[in-house]
């Protein structure tokens, strides 16, 4: 997994690994960062985009459904 680290106080990143932020919180106070999971953000801007398609495959079945049956009569 990978992480980003922020400091509260000064602003500095950090982009670390499962191993560096272990390490990195060894020297450090971890009150200190905010700490940001990146590999899960990038799983839930997967599923947000995946929502987004399959609610237009909906809408776009719906209408195309509609066009049919307005065809047909």
């Amino acid at each position: 997994m990978n992480y980003k680290i922020v400091n509260n106080n000064t602003g500095a990143t950090y982009f670390l690994n499962e191993e560096e932020k272990k390490n990195f919180f060894i020297k450090n106070k971890e009150q200190n960062y905010n700490e940001i999971n990146l590999t899960k953000e990038k799983a839930k801007r997967r599923n947000k985009m995946l929502d987004v398609v399959a609610h237009l495959a909906i809408v776009g079945a719906s209408i195309l459904a509609t066009l049919l049956y307005i065809q047909n009569y």
